[in-house]
Formats: structure tokens, sequence, C-alpha cells
């Protein structure tokens, strides 16, 4: 499998849509994700990135420019105990409310589909990390149509126990620009996470990201033995 640097990733396409990175830091003692969402409409640009709680929820820059709320206003990250759930929609709810009740992640999206914003049918992806016995593992996972056909559901979770320290997987929502968009194909990609505290990684991150369709980025380290951790949260509209 090939093995990317995080900018030689992010600047191979101009449009990822949404992202997910999770990975474990290269002296092996943080468990590391970002959250970054980009747009091309107006409605889609209109947003920022806000503390909430333990986690974060998006909110319109220009509450006087929003159209239509629906896909767009939704809570990405949420904390449930030693498990930290990131997504690209409103089922960061459902895996949050249904794990709560000793389902699995798997489980609670077999009660989702792809997102109903033909033609694009923009799969949800989702992402989980859980902390226990000092050890870090999580799960990646993506909805979408079969090959644009909406009439059809394909469901793919990856899951990687005791990761390798200094490596992220990477799952986005498209595969490439074009009308309507195509949607991530293959496994989640394998990124190098170089030795280096958030801030640097923010910078390097946002600062690859497309600079016309960025829209926000969070990033957030967690001590994998003690649970804290350190945020940080990008928004272009300020």
């Amino acid at each position: 499998m090939e093995i990317k640097s995080i900018k030689d990733e992010l600047n191979s396409l101009a449009y990822h849509g949404r992202g997910i990175i999770i990975g474990k830091s290269a002296d092996g003692e943080k468990a590391i994700t970002a959250y970054f969402i980009m747009g091309r409409s107006e409605n889609s640009r209109n947003r920022v990135f806000v503390e909430d709680g333990n986690g974060i929820r998006t909110k319109a820059f220009d509450e006087s420019k929003m159209v239509d709320p629906h896909l767009i206003i939704y809570a990405p990250v949420k904390v449930l105990g030693n498990k930290t759930i990131v997504t690209n929609g409103d089922q960061t709810d459902t895996i949050y409310d249904l794990m709560d009740k000793q389902m699995t992640f798997e489980q609670a999206l077999r009660t989702r589909e792809f997102e109903d914003d033909k033609p694009n049918f923009t799969p949800r992806i989702s992402g989980i990390i859980h902390l226990e016995n000092d050890e870090m593992n999580f799960a990646l996972s993506i909805i979408k149509s079969a090959e644009g056909d909406d009439s059809s559901c394909e469901r793919f979770t990856y899951a990687y126990s005791s990761p390798l320290a200094g490596k992220a997987k990477f799952i986005h929502t498209y595969s490439a620009e074009g009308n309507p968009l195509p949607s991530f194909e293959g496994e989640p990609k394998t990124l190098i996470l170089p030795d280096c505290g958030i801030d640097e990684m923010t910078d390097l991150i946002w600062n690859n990201l497309n600079e016309d369709n960025k829209v926000s980025l969070f990033v957030r380290y967690i001590d994998i033995k003690t649970g804290k951790f350190d945020s940080r949260i990008v928004n272009k509209n300020k």
C-alpha cells in the first residue's frame, strides 16, 4: 500500500469534500484525529466549527445567508466515555446514542444510509477512537451509494488494533472532481504522521488544503494513557 505525506496527499486533490484522519503519534503516546470540511456552494462555505462540551458542532457564520441547514449543521465530534466519535453528519448522534445503549459502532451505522443530496449521494464517513489498557484502537466507516445508484447502499468498516506509531488512516467523501461528484473508493489511505506538536500538525493540514475550498478544521491530540486531550479549531470565516 502506498504511504503518502500529509502534504502530498492533501495537495493531490482540490476538493476532498469532508475528511477524517486518525492515527497514533510518532512517539506512540497520543491518539491523533483531524476532521475537515470543504465547500463549493455559498451555503456549504458559510460555516464555522465551534466547541460544544467535549466535542464540536458546525454553526452558520452568517445566519442571514443560511439557505438550508439540512446536512450542513451537525455535531462532527462527540465523546462517549473512553470513545471519541468523529463523523461528517448527524450520524455522530446515532453512534453516540446507540453505543450508549450497548450497540456497536457498526450496528449503529447499519441504521443509516448515505446522504440524500441527489445527484452526489455524499457518503457518510465516520470514525471512532477507543482507549483502553494504555492502548488505542480505532475504526473507520463509509456508507455510500453503489456506483452513484441510490437504490443500493454499500457499507464498509475498517478496524485497526494496536495501530503503528507515526502512521494514520485517511478517508474522505469524494475521489475526484466531477458532476456528480464520485464517491471515495477503496481502503482508507495511509499517511505519515510527523513527530510534531498539535500546533504544527494543525498548520500542516490547514496550509495544504485547497485555499478556495477549505472551510474549517478540527485537530485533537489525546493522551492514550490518561485520556486527556488538547484540541485546535481553524475557521476560514472569521
